[in-house]
């Protein structure tokens, strides 16, 4: 169903934020196309412009079968991601939990963004590439390798582009769920959700199960801020902004008085 809009203003999306106790992010792709990264099915999106099978890339059975599709697939994301850096809403999100407002994120996205903004409790239900293992032996793993390690890792394998395992040979993969697997830590996401007082919700269309489903988990109030619509109706604790994100928590952050810490963290 789409959504209503209505003008909801960044002071009082600051304002609920002030009077909570325990607030919770759900962010999805509009967070991350705001810092560069284009969606993966969109017009201009990664599978379009860059002619990606999905059924390939990220199916774990075929993954099995033949890693190289997805290590392309990688190669080119980690290259690009390699000169992307954080939006000023990931790092207002990570400010608010150093003051002990955010009590945890939980995202759709895989490009560990909230990560290099300094998050520390965050819940990525699509896994992302933060951290990887091997397939074969688990006892090769690594964990918040820059995606400089990455795109030098595949550069220089052996089998390039396929990372392989200096114990066993087995193939690396990072730690991304794909079609076939299960998503992880929904329950847990499921827990903080639950018991928020405000929820929001950036840059997400609320298209895919099940974190779709987590806005409908809570009667804290939720907050919507995306560009586009939202498969979530209107209800009395629900309120809807169409907006771009860092120009809204730009304003939001400076109704807090915390803009000064988040321009600081970008230098």
């Amino acid at each position: 169903m789409n959504k209503d809009i209505v003008q909801f203003e960044p002071e009082e999306c600051a304002e609920l934020i002030r009077n909570s106790s325990s607030v919770v992010a759900l962010t999805g792709a509009g967070i991350s196309t705001a810092a560069g990264i284009p969606d993966f099915r969109g017009p201009k999106g990664l599978y379009v412009t860059r002619q990606y099978d999905p059924d390939t890339v990220f199916n774990i059975v075929y993954f099995r079968k033949n890693p190289r599709p997805f290590y392309e697939f990688t190669r080119d994301f980690a290259a690009m991601l390699r000169e992307i850096q954080p939006t000023f809403t990931h790092r207002f999100l990570s400010i608010l939990e150093d003051k002990g407002i955010l009590k945890g994120i939980i995202t759709q996205n895989i490009d560990a963004l909230h990560h290099f903004a300094g998050s520390r409790n965050v819940i990525e239900l699509h896994g992302s590439y933060w951290s990887a293992s091997c397939t074969r032996c688990r006892d090769y793993s690594v964990e918040g390798k820059s995606y400089e390690w990455w795109v030098e890792a595949i550069r220089t394998s052996p089998s390039c582009p396929v990372l392989t395992c200096p114990h066993c040979n087995g193939v690396v993969k990072p730690d991304v769920v794909f079609f076939g697997e299960a998503v992880r830590g929904f329950e847990k996401a499921a827990g903080i959700t639950e018991r928020c007082d405000l929820l929001l919700v950036l840059g997400s269309s609320l298209e895919v199960y099940p974190a779709s489903m987590l806005p409908r988990m809570t009667n804290a109030t939720v907050v919507v801020v995306n560009m586009g619509k939202v498969r979530l109706s209107p209800a009395a604790n629900r309120r809807f902004v169409e907006a771009d994100l860092d120009t809204y928590f730009s304003r939001v952050a400076q109704s807090l008085g915390f803009d000064g810490d988040v321009r600081h963290q970008s230098v």
